[in-house]
């Protein structure tokens, strides 16, 4: 699946998108009640400046006394206690309503990123099941958005959204009580007017999502960009790809500006026509208003509360309208996260799947036939058996086959038709996790994860004992290496290992695959791209690495290939030839006598050239 072809066709699909939400919110639904349960106050609270200018109006400013009743009591309150009374009485509802809102936002937060560490956990347990091919077919940059700028504007933002809602909602609940105590006609009139005002923010639900997806995918392509300047700086600065590099950002960025203004170019017309809607209705409230007064079914106190209480209300109906519009981009958000969910591995055990046995007799290949793209095949109509502790060797032309044969093995990739069989079992009947802790692998250019060099050898096998550590670190020819790092062992390598150098990079993959003890071992050009010195030290690992074990080896050293008990020749995907050394050299015009005597001939006439004298025997010359 491309994730960058993403369409939400969920996003509208409220109550599902809950649905599927709920599982990540049960768990912490008690701090998310509390949440809501603070935030009421905090919306309730911002009406009592607007309902303390009534009284504040009519007896302070009046300079009248206050008489009520209350519960058949006659109480007698003056202006002048109502003038201290009144302000203290702001200030004190204000800091209570701080103090609330404090505890709104902490709890909000921490809910929101509990949710949203919940959230990626379980997205990073699917991404870690995924197959070869799905990373194949996804960029880096779209995979991390994917996977993590996703789960922070949904899961983060839904809570705070929430919260908005429920705070504005009791926010506007308390200024519309207000209005309605000041003047019921009143509060009609203006509450329809900022109701129209806030119709607006529903037409450009679709175009949120469309530029949310667009923006998901250029927002990838930027992040794929900033990965590859890193990883490949070296490329990048040998070939002067500088100015390149720069044109294509600066290209990425303007596309993301171009989406980002065209939903600007189609909401931000909202805002002005808000802000009309609302002063026509003000209009109407203060000429309304005006006629109750002079009516006198209306004090000045009660309309100066009235007119307060309706200014204050634009803001939470505002902040309603784009609350809205942030909750269709969290919805775009889950649309895309529970597509992420719903993406199933082709490469899983059967649930009729059998462990793999101790003890591997033979490997099988019966008629495979692979292929990465439909109609383009790599591997074709493969027939061979490898048995218990024989060395094969595969040698061709370049991009024939060779690896993809051996990433068959592992189950990297399923074949197209045709089956791998152990002992007669097909490889997909049998349960991954066996299936790859009988497998060793050592590649050309070997993954160092950030950590120390004993960590990394130690994710071959976490349940080594320290003989076996110390027979992997001896076997790999590691000693020297540690014993001129400062912290040995312990020495923290840097992204991808890039403190070592090829060779200890390679020493420690092969120390790595030593203590997993694997019965099948696969070498991928695994000496390939090193220098002649370090290659020698790589090769001796290697030849202890390989020792009694199953492998299959695409070679770079000559010997290797030599001496292997089988060779099979594979070119633009067929297995054109399969024998021994001795054997492939007898079949007239064979392709593998063919790469022999060329090889040979370029051996020698470097020998030559180089002024070295040259008495080798032409076997020994035989390379991949």
């Amino acid at each position: 699946m491309k994730l960058k072809n993403t369409t939400a066709a969920n996003s509208f699909r409220y109550s599902w998108l809950i649905s599927r939400a709920f599982p990540f919110v049960k768990p912490f639904l008690f701090r998310i009640f509390l949440g809501v349960m603070v935030a009421i106050p905090v919306g309730l609270l911002d009406g009592v400046t607007a309902f303390a200018l009534k009284p504040f109006m009519d007896y302070v400013i009046g300079q009248k006394d206050l008489h009520m009743s209350l519960m058949g009591h006659s109480i007698d309150i003056s202006y002048s206690v109502l003038a201290a009374a009144i302000p203290f009485a702001v200030i004190l509802f204000a800091a209570f309503q701080g103090v609330m809102r404090y505890l709104n936002d902490y709890l909000t937060d921490w809910t929101s990123q509990k949710i949203t560490n919940s959230v990626k956990v379980k997205l990073f347990a699917s991404l870690v099941t995924m197959d070869s091919s799905f990373f194949d077919e996804n960029s880096s940059g779209i995979i991390l958005t994917r996977y993590l700028s996703d789960p922070d504007v949904a899961a983060k933002n839904f809570i705070q959204q929430i919260k908005s809602i429920v705070t504005s909602l009791f926010g506007a609940a308390s200024l519309i009580a207000v209005m309605l105590f000041s003047s019921w006609k009143l509060a009609v009139v203006g509450v329809l007017v900022l109701g129209c005002a806030f119709l607006p923010m529903a037409l450009i639900r679709k175009k949120v999502k469309e530029t949310s997806n667009k923006g998901m995918v250029v927002g990838g392509n930027i992040t794929t960009n900033l990965n590859e300047t890193y990883s490949g700086n070296k490329v990048m600065t040998a070939y002067s790809l500088q100015e390149h590099q720069k044109k294509e950002f600066n290209k990425q960025i303007q596309k993301s500006f171009d989406i980002a203004i065209s939903l600007t170019k189609r909401s931000a017309w909202m805002s002005p026509i808000m802000y009309l809607i609302a002063s026509i209705g003000i209009a109407c409230v203060l000429h309304y208003g005006m006629y109750l007064i002079l009516s006198g079914e209306m004090t000045a106190g009660s309309f100066a509360s009235f007119v307060t209480s309706l200014l204050l209300l634009y803001k939470p109906m505002k902040t309603l309208g784009g609350t809205l519009t942030n909750i269709q981009t969290i919805f775009v958000s889950f649309g895309r996260i529970f597509e992420l969910f719903d993406i199933i591995p082709t490469i899983k055990d059967k649930p009729t799947a059998i462990a793999l046995g101790d003890t591997i007799n033979s490997i099988t290949f019966e008629n495979v036939c692979f292929e990465y793209e439909e109609g383009h095949p790599v591997l074709n109509n493969i027939n061979m058996q490898v048995n218990k502790g024989e060395t094969i060797a595969l040698v061709g032309n370049s991009g024939g086959g060779k690896s993809t044969l051996v990433n068959l093995l592992p189950r990297f990739y399923d074949v197209k038709s045709g089956s791998i069989k152990f002992d007669g079992v097909d490889i997909r009947d049998i349960t991954l996790e066996s299936l790859r802790h009988h497998i060793s692998v050592v590649f050309q250019d070997n993954f160092l994860f950030t950590g120390t060099i004993r960590e990394n050898i130690m994710l071959g096998n976490p349940n080594a004992t320290q003989e076996m550590f110390d027979n992997a670190i001896k076997s790999a020819h590691l000693e020297e290496v540690i014993e001129s790092l400062p912290e040995g062992l312990d020495t923290v390598l840097g992204e991808r290992g890039t403190s070592l150098s090829g060779g200890q990079r390679q020493r420690v993959a092969i120390a790595r695959a030593m203590v997993r003890q694997s019965p099948i071992v696969i070498l991928d050009e695994a000496t390939s791209a090193l220098d002649n010195k370090s290659e020698a030290v790589v090769q001796k690992a290697l030849d202890a690495l390989m020792q009694d074990k199953t492998v299959f080896v695409i070679a770079h050293r000559l010997s290797t290939i030599r001496n292997a008990d089988k060779i099979a020749v594979i070119n633009e995907g067929h297995l054109v030839e399969l024998g021994s050394h001795d054997e492939l050299l007898q079949i007239e015009n064979g392709q593998y006598k063919m790469l022999y005597e060329m090889q040979f001939r370029k051996g020698v006439n470097e020998g030559i050239n180089e002024g070295v004298e040259v008495n080798l025997e032409p076997n020994e010359l035989i390379s991949q």
